[in-house]
């Protein structure tokens, strides 16, 4: 992994990435770390994976706090930004990262409670700190995206028609957003190489993965799609609140 920011160019910022311990969210808040930003690792479960990395991000001279938070328990989320506000007393930087719905053993409704309901209540609970000039930055999948108007896999089905009611959801409050100064803007990526939710839809359905990135040409791996979330979080925001990251002709033909 390269540094993608120029170093300095985050100093005195202060970045929260949800789902931040592994994976996309891990490599985000590493970027933003690198670039000389606070950063806040939020994990649900995993606490000596996330100090481990706050350990390597504190050795940038950068600081960097671990909270344990539940997404989908609203005073769980209150507690994090409680811990937020003391370490750092704003938020500059906020990415809507941590997702799922394909998890066994969870109540018919979780994919929807946690990629709508939880995401709201965490840009609503960050807001309390979030000063003008901030960006909110909510990362889905063009599975999602362009779910409306393109299907998918029945295995995805119901996580991607959660993370797009999500997105409308949290759409429809750009413009207070706006009013508080504060920025929001989508990022789409296609299947990524390495997720955990790759892996679940090549459990389900043997050659899916492999088959998208034949029909795409390429499909971006987690610290390549990182650096697209990350540079989401400072380039200038997009007229229409929306990065598309790789290839789309395959949903926007519909």
């Amino acid at each position: 992994m390269t540094t993608l920011l120029p170093p300095g160019s985050l100093n005195g910022k202060v970045a929260l990435v949800t789902g931040s311990s592994r994976g996309i969210g891990a490599d985000t808040v590493r970027y933003f770390a690198e670039a000389g930003a606070d950063v806040v690792i939020n994990f649900r479960n995993k606490a000596p994976r996330a100090e481990k990395l706050a350990t390597q991000l504190r050795d940038l001279g950068v600081q960097a706090i671990t909270v344990g938070a539940d997404l989908t328990d609203p005073d769980s989320v209150k507690t994090m930004i409680d811990a937020v506000r003391e370490a750092y007393g704003k938020l500059d930087i906020l990415v809507l990262n941590a997702s799922g719905g394909m998890e066994s053993g969870m109540a018919a409704d979780y994919a929807l409670t946690l990629n709508r309901d939880a995401q709201l209540n965490m840009l609503n609970a960050a807001r309390e700190i979030m000063t003008p000039g901030s960006r909110v930055v909510f990362v889905t999948s063009h599975q999602a995206h362009y779910i409306r108007t393109t299907p998918t896999m029945p295995e995805y089905e119901p996580v991607a028609l959660s993370k797009r009611a999500g997105e409308d959801a949290l759409r429809e409050l750009i413009p207070s957003l706006a009013e508080d100064g504060i920025e929001f803007v989508v990022v789409s990526g296609d299947m990524i190489e390495g997720t955990i939710t790759a892996t679940l839809l090549e459990r389900a359905n043997p050659g899916a993965i492999s088959e998208r990135r034949e029909s795409a040409g390429k499909l971006y791996n987690v610290s390549e799609f990182a650096a697209e979330v990350a540079q989401a979080a400072v380039d200038p925001l997009p007229a229409d609140n929306t990065r598309l990251v790789g290839d789309v002709s395959a949903f926007e033909s519909n």
